[in-house]
């Protein structure tokens, strides 16, 4: 008799720590991008407090990979770069593909490309740290700018929004959608992007520590079928979607909404295709979800 005693007090307290795991906040550390609108959608309509996952928003791609590296967040959106960068400090691995930029990733300037290829000093504001950095640098080879003309300035996208363009100062700046279309305002203009820069495969996804994959694979697949729903969502009624989200992506207009779209390609049900090239970029592929 003690000893069942002891065996149902011991069932007890193991099934209130399961149901106390399974109520644990997880945080997804995000930035403003065309590409994670499935997360604003679903975070908008209730679908990720649901699943006791919390979206924490930031204003670039390098102050989503801080608040991840600091422990503030347990997944993360990234394109490889930011991966890479982040596995060399951290225990993480993609888990659910979102998309592959398709233009949305682009080089706007004041000049032309033969202006930039004569001009003395180029001053290029970027995210540093970031896909930025690796879209510059294919651009620049392509197009044989030479980088000891160059000036780099380290800024988030939000601050790059503040540039003034002036005819005086030969300028580029490495962006991407929707933060494009107020400097799109400023008579900044797009002179090459991921569609015609093809030696660089740009493919977001969310990344996960390895702990995360370990104890919640349940809510991870439940993560994964949301998304997929809010993808199809966006694809069936972009514009009930643009009305849902157009806050999360700068206010942007349904017909801008509609441009971003075009600039990426969903692979959110990845083809054998998507899943040779991931596999020729480094990606660890056994924790993502198909």
């Amino acid at each position: 008799m003690y000893k069942l005693i002891i065996l149902v007090i011991t069932l007890f307290l193991f099934s209130g720590c399961d149901t106390q795991e399974s109520q644990k906040e997880i945080k997804i550390a995000t930035n403003k991008w065309i590409g994670y609108a499935p997360l604003f959608l679903a975070n908008e309509r209730g679908e990720l407090e649901k699943l006791h996952f919390h979206l924490i928003q930031n204003v670039s791609l390098a102050e989503a990979m801080e608040v991840f590296s600091i422990g503030r967040a347990d997944i993360v959106t990234t394109t490889q770069h930011e991966y890479f960068s982040l596995k060399r400090t951290n225990d993480l691995k993609p888990v659910i593909l979102l998309d592959r930029s398709y233009g949305g990733d682009m080089i706007l300037s004041n000049k032309t490309i033969e202006e930039l290829q004569q001009a003395d000093k180029i001053e290029v504001y970027l995210e540093i740290d970031s896909i930025n950095a690796e879209l510059f640098k294919d651009f620049a080879k392509k197009f044989s700018i030479p980088q000891k003309r160059v000036i780099f300035h380290n800024k988030d996208q939000q601050q790059i929004q503040d540039i003034e363009n002036t005819s005086d100062k030969t300028i580029v700046i490495v962006s991407y959608s929707p933060y494009d279309i107020p400097l799109e305002e400023k008579d900044f203009r797009v002179i090459a992007s991921t569609r015609n820069l093809d030696t660089l495969v740009v493919i977001d996804a969310l990344c996960a520590r390895e702990d995360i994959i370990q104890h919640y694979p349940k809510r991870l697949d439940a993560l994964k079928r949301i998304i997929d729903e809010a993808i199809e969502s966006i694809q069936e009624n972009p514009k009930k979607a643009h009305e849902e989200i157009r806050t999360y992506l700068g206010d942007i207009t349904y017909e801008e909404f509609k441009s971003s779209l075009t600039m990426i390609k969903w692979i959110n049900h990845p083809s054998e295709k998507i899943m040779q090239v991931i596999q020729e970029m480094g990606y660890e592929e056994d924790a993502i979800l198909k």
